[in-house]
């Protein structure tokens, strides 16, 4: 290299007679900064040297820091933010998996996901599974509704096909029935339904009802990837949220995430410096009767904080103890927990006397006011308010008492966008009356409680952070049904905030991430379109065309395509993501434009035939079609 790096041609900036060690690795010109920083809130440019912050500016404060080595991208006059961090994502798991799945996440009409079934199933090898496992809901097609069992089938006779739809339920054709070993014979597990035919026989239903154990325990007899696949997967899912802008996550551990085996592959990518994305991540015990000790002996292994700043344990959680989690099926009834307080305090008292901070997966304030008593309990021997960090998950019904009391015992709050998913099956059996103010957002930012943003992805809402951001600033499903006044919403730049510092306050890592300020790590997003002004339906549909970790660039796009860091090709070669990609963008093509065009004509017309039948009213139909109604 003989002078500096660059995206495009850039008039003007000429390496400085300064020594070496004094230029920046990467500078980010001709930008639109938001740096999240009040105390100075914009600027033209950024300055990373040895993967912090080292300057902001405009381009003549910080010319002088371009040197022979210094990569110069011009962003073009593009909006430029701090790194997104995912307050709740279950990454490590996904990423497992991800080239394995065929994603629905983004695509907007029930015929064009049949059609990447149908292609899919066409180069599945023998013995391997479709999956479509979250990221989707019937929602945001134009049909407005389902696939049918039999569509499974007609469009995979042969190949096994399991489609999981949000925590409710999952589909499967006749083939995955077999390869699953269902039979007349098969009892239903607890808490869930294996729907039966008449005959009956399995009709390749399954139910959580409410609890989703049986579509994760069936969805875990499909292949896995050996530990080289896993690898890769991971990279490519890693890479794949990259693609947001998102620089960070929680992971909040889950169900069929043992650690430490299921953390391997993460843990062999940091060592090798391979991690484009960095990661705290919870422990969750996974068997019932055995949670404390397994609580037990993980304290005496690591603590909260071990690692660096590409991945750290952050403690427990995001269940304690399973007779404490409540199910979040909005189309069945609250469940009703048994007793489950003592054992609860338990794991409580163990973290909170070990140092460990701890997450709690609780939708319903019936659940949250259980465990506080608990907490309230522990109060007066002093461990609450502590040094430890903790917090509710989810929280969509949260009082607002309960909300003093969590403010009073030093807890904090993370929120995903289920209801982008889930709002109108909320709405229906709770009322809009409640489903306004579910989850109290604003509510929760009034009393100054620590709050952050997330998805909860990837097996009920999609890892696209912009469709969460359009939720928190519109009120809006995925469908356009409008569930939240204007008092329960909030501006886009404390959205933003949510989705940046909130995250990094979770962590304890406010000091250094969730800003563009010098000595905070070099993380930021170049985007597609500018989130502080496009109009709010535009908002989903944003990307990143740039995306830096640590001065790394770890994505690239547009015309920065050709910048960010190799990865190895998506295999195997059959992998629905090599084929389809993740998230299929609205911007995706004339294919699935001519498909939703299809679609909305064809769905009128059978609308129409059924009301003529009789079969339903002449009103605007529900998302989900009526033969998926119990």
């Amino acid at each position: 290299m003989t002078g500096p790096s660059t995206s495009m041609p850039v008039a003007g900036l000429v390496p400085a007679p300064r020594r070496e060690h004094g230029h920046a690795d990467l500078l980010v010109r001709n930008a639109k900064v938001f740096t999240g920083d009040a105390d100075r809130p914009e600027a033209r440019a950024v300055a990373i040297r040895d993967g912090r912050v080292a300057a902001l500016g405009d381009d003549h404060e910080l010319a002088h820091l371009v040197g022979p080595g210094t990569r110069v991208v011009d962003a073009l006059g593009r909006r430029v933010i701090p790194g997104l961090n995912d307050s709740h994502l279950h990454v490590i798991r996904g990423g497992l998996n991800y080239v394995l799945e065929l994603r629905w996440d983004g695509v907007r009409s029930l015929r064009h996901a049949l059609a990447m079934l149908r292609e899919q199933a066409g180069r599945t090898p023998k013995g391997q599974w479709i999956r479509v496992v979250g990221g989707w809901t019937a929602e945001q097609f134009a049909e407005r509704r389902m696939p049918t069992v039999a569509e499974l089938n007609a469009a995979a006779p042969d190949t096994p096909v399991f489609v999981l739809h949000l925590y409710q339920s999952a589909l499967m054709n006749r083939a995955a029935v077999q390869a699953a070993g269902f039979t007349r014979d098969t009892p239903d597990p607890r808490g869930g339904q294996i729907v039966r035919g008449r005959d009956g026989e399995p009709n390749g239903v399954l139910l959580a009802a409410p609890g989703a154990l049986i579509l994760y325990s069936t969805l875990a007899k499909a292949p896995a990837l050996d530990e080289a696949g896993k690898r890769t997967s991971t990279r490519h899912f890693l890479r794949e949220l990259n693609r947001f802008g998102l620089t960070s996550a929680v992971d909040a551990a889950g169900g069929f995430q043992n650690f430490p085996d299921n953390y391997a592959t993460v843990v062999d990518l940091a060592r090798s410096g391979e991690l484009s994305l960095r990661i705290a991540y919870h422990l969750f015990p996974q068997t019932a009767g055995q949670e404390l000790a397994d609580l037990k002996r993980w304290t005496e292994m690591v603590k909260p904080g071990d690692g660096d700043e590409w991945l750290r344990l952050n403690g427990a959680g995001e269940n304690l103890t399973w007779a404490a989690a409540d199910f979040e099926n909005f189309s069945e009834p609250r469940p009703e927990l048994g007793g489950y307080e003592t054992e609860f305090e338990s794991a409580v008292r163990l973290l909170m006397e070990n140092g460990w901070g701890f997450r709690l997966h609780a939708t319903y304030d019936e659940t949250i006011r259980r465990d506080l008593a608990v907490f309230e309990r522990l109060a007066a021997e002093g461990l609450f308010p502590g040094d430890n960090r903790w917090l509710f998950d989810h929280a969509e019904t949260v009082s607002a008492d309960s909300l003093d009391r969590i403010a009073a015992l030093g807890g904090a709050l993370s929120v995903q966008n289920r209801m982008s998913f889930q709002g109108t099956a909320f709405r229906d059996r709770y009322g809009a009356e409640a489903a306004a103010h579910t989850p109290p957002v604003r509510a929760m930012l009034d009393r100054g409680l620590t709050v952050a943003a997330g998805t909860d992805a990837t097996r009920v809402s999609s890892y696209n952070p912009w469709v969460a951001l359009h939720w928190l600033v519109t009120g809006r499903t995925v469908g356009g049904t409008a569930l939240y006044p204007a008092g329960n919403l909030i501006d886009r730049e404390t959205a933003l905030d949510l989705y940046t510092r909130g995250g990094a306050r979770l962590t304890g890592e406010q000091d250094v991430k969730g800003s563009l300020r010098e000595g905070y790590y070099g993380d930021l997003a170049i985007l597609s379109d500018d989130y502080l002004t496009v109009p709010d339906d535009v908002i989903p549909d944003i990307e990143s065309v740039l995306t830096v970790v640590g001065g790394r660039i770890v994505y690239a796009s547009a015309e920065h395509e050709g910048l960010d860091e190799a990865v190895p090709p998506v295999s195997p070669e059959w992998s629905p993501v090599a084929h389809f990609g993740g998230y299929q963008s609205s911007q995706g093509g004339a294919r699935q434009a001519s498909l939703v065009a299809e679609a909305v004509a064809e769905s009128e017309q059978h609308r129409r035939w059924r009301v003529a039948r009789g079969s339903v009213p002449e009103t605007t139909p529900s998302f989900v079609d009526p033969c998926f109604e119990h």
